[in-house]
């Protein structure tokens, strides 16, 4: 031992290498590994009470039995059964419930295809046309206006517009474009798309815009000194590499807009079924697994649609 680790030990015996304090020290230390489930820990505990545990639930529910008003807990597919029966006797033709979850991926589609072109474009103007990062955030914020008020109220706000005797009919009358009111603008399939597309396009437009402001500008300057046009700069270079976004945004709208029976029940005026319609109405005549069955169903074909777009990017390594 030299003379200042001799002079250390006199001062501090416990903490020269070797002592029995540093090997405490070092074997209370926290390995990153556990450091990083602790943090993780609050909201893997918040996802398992108000996600995981409802949804065993919900299943172990829809293979339950039940009668005109109560459950009875013993196994049984009769959820399932009761769902659809009779669709196997009408094939080829779909039966009712079938065509029901067809309108419903339709409407899921139509509402998909419109929130993306609008949010692809929106966030296209915000990322690569507003060069101030203040200006961009400043927009960016401003598209969350309109849930500073209650979806349904916005919902609803259409209904005078749109109605027989709203703003839009009077307007177009008056103007002479036409003689009577449209019967379509409210309480059809229009008015569904038109009210979903309006809730839930801020859903596509800030994933895509935060894939495309990460995109490295000489890339697009490279692409314009090699030749290529605004068209083939797009299709090859801005929409590749906002693919991330695209396809989160996707997932928001998709998953929001296959379970949502609100917004289709009133703009739709009670007469356009929907899948989130039926749980609906197993729940009003309180039969739960049927209700149950129905959600596990829907959830399914919610989570195949999800995986086949999951393939398109890892969305792990981008959050």
């Amino acid at each position: 031992m030299d003379m200042s680790e001799e002079i250390l030990q006199q001062a501090s015996p416990g903490l020269i290498p070797g002592s029995g304090t540093a090997r405490a020290a070092k074997a209370t230390r926290l390995s990153p590994s556990f450091i990083s489930w602790l943090q993780a820990g609050p909201m893997m505990l918040v996802f398992l009470a108000f996600f995981l545990i409802p949804l065993v639930f919900v299943v172990i529910v829809s293979f339950w039995d039940y009668n005109e008003y109560q459950l009875l807990p013993a196994f049984s597919g009769r959820g399932y059964t009761d769902t659809f029966e009779g669709c196997v006797a009408q094939l080829p033709e779909l039966c009712t419930i079938g065509k029901t979850y067809v309108k419903t991926l339709k409407l899921c589609f139509m509402v998909w295809a419109i929130t993306l072109f609008i949010g692809f474009w929106v966030a296209y103007f915000l990322a690569f046309h507003v060069k101030s990062k203040t200006w961009q955030m400043g927009l960016s914020l401003l598209c969350t206006i309109p849930f500073w008020t209650s979806n349904v109220i916005r919902m609803i706000a259409w209904i005078p517009l749109l109605g027989r005797n709203g703003l839009v009919n009077s307007g177009l009358i008056k103007t002479g474009l036409i003689n009577q009111p449209l019967e379509w603008l409210l309480f059809s399939e229009f008015s569904v798309v038109l009210a979903l597309v309006h809730l839930f396009t801020f859903f596509m437009v800030v994933p895509i815009f935060n894939s495309m402001v990460r995109i490295d500008k000489s890339l697009i300057e490279a692409a314009y000194d090699a030749g290529a046009s605004g068209f083939q700069t797009l299709v090859n270079v801005i929409i590749p590499l906002a693919k991330p976004g695209i396809v989160i945004g996707s997932i928001f709208v998709i998953t929001i807009v296959m379970g949502d029976f609100i917004t289709i029940g009133v703009m739709g005026g009670q007469q356009i079924a929907a899948a989130g319609k039926i749980i609906e109405t197993r729940v009003n005549a309180l039969q739960f697994p049927a209700a149950a069955a129905n959600a596990v169903i829907l959830l399914a074909i919610t989570f195949l649609i999800i995986t086949m777009m999951s393939r398109i990017v890892d969305i792990k390594k981008e959050l």
